[in-house]
Formats: structure tokens, sequence, C-alpha cells
């Protein structure tokens, strides 16, 4: 029997390197996979269908709103963003941990429908990182990064939600720190009962506490 994956909440405002950090920690930890999100938002240039988002329209949208689809759903900068939740159970009963990059709207659901989710908030290191980060993508124009660095301070507002607060401040300090949870994660208990059970029989044959 496969143990059941762990799923990782993370969240942060835009521009604060969560896409980055989450692409490194996949690379660095083994079983580890984001879910991909559907969402009404068009597809910007270097994205690709069913690996970065499900791209949908309104209507495709709102049907799977209806029949109950997503285990979260909100909406971001007029677009529609949700997680499908069949496609989270099936990733965790493969095994798979799950990453999931939601606002705090989604992580408010989830932590309700999923308890042992774990939940983690990155932070920039000032405001003034942030709008630098921006400004760097050269994605939008200046109205537009001021109105993502207001949205970004309603997020922010809340980091204590979370279970975990990491600063992304100098990215291979803030991916340690990423990589160190999950790992700790793997090494509980629970989990090295389940991953080691024969060997843990053998060590202790028939002793008996």
């Amino acid at each position: 029997m496969i143990q059941k994956g762990q799923l990782y909440i993370i969240s942060a405002p835009s521009g604060a390197g969560k896409t980055s950090l989450v692409k490194a920690l996949i690379s660095k930890i083994h079983n580890i996979l984001p879910a991909v999100s559907h969402t009404t938002r068009k597809c910007r240039e270097g994205e690709v269908h069913a690996r970065d988002y499900y791209f949908v329209e309104d209507g495709v949208f709102q049907e799977m709103i209806e029949c109950g689809a997503f285990l979260e759903y909100a909406t971001v900068f007029e677009n529609y963003y949700g997680t499908s939740k069949k496609e989270v159970d099936k990733k965790r009963s493969e095994g798979i941990d799950v990453i999931l990059e939601i606002d705090w709207q989604g992580a408010r659901q989830i932590q309700q429908m999923v308890p042992d989710a774990k939940s983690i908030f990155i932070l920039p290191p000032s405001l003034q990182a942030l709008h630098d980060r921006l400004k760097n993508r050269d994605l939008d124009d200046e109205n537009v990064i001021q109105k993502r660095m207001t949205s970004a301070q309603h997020e922010m507002v809340h980091y204590d939600e979370y279970q975990y607060l990491i600063i992304n401040d100098v990215f291979e300090d803030a991916l340690n720190q990423l990589c160190a949870i999950v790992i700790s994660n793997k090494l509980t208990l629970k989990n090295q009962q389940y991953d080691h059970q024969t060997l843990i029989n053998e060590l202790l044959g028939n002793t008996q506490k």
C-alpha cells in the first residue's frame, strides 16, 4: 500500500519569487509536484497549456464550479483560478507530494477541507525589492505594477494564517528553508514508521516496551 502524499500550500504576493522557489524545490527533492491550476487568464508568452495552467474559457470554469470540481477557487485580477480536486487526489493517492500555489483565499478553503495540509507563506525582503522584481519582469506597465503592489500588501496581511514563513531575500537561503520544511515532514515519526516498518520490526524483533 502506498503512503498518501503530503499537500503543501504555498502563498506569496506577486513578485515575491514563489514560482521560482517552487521550481527549484521540485528539481532538488524527489516525488513532489505542483498541482496545475485552471484559469480564465490568457496564456502568456512562454506558457504551455496543461504544464503551467489549464487555460479555459469563463463558461467552462463556471460549469466546473457548478459540478463541484474545484478543491478551491478564487478571483484574482478579474480572472478565475481554481484547483482541481480530482487532480490533487490522484497525485496524493499515488504517493506524490503536491504543491498548491494559491492566494490566501484559496488557502483558507484548503485548510478547512484538508486539515493535514502544510501551509507556507513567502514574503519579499522589502516593498522596494518587491517593486523592483515586478518591474524587472517587464510584463506590466507602471500602473499595473502599482495595482499589484496594493494587492500585494492586502495579501501579505494574511501571512500569520500560515504554519511557516520564509523571507525571500537571498534566493538560495529561501530555497534551503523551503527544502528543510519538506524534508523535515518526511522525517516525522509517522512517515518514517510507514516507510521503514520492516526494518523497525527486524531491529526490535519481539521486544516490547
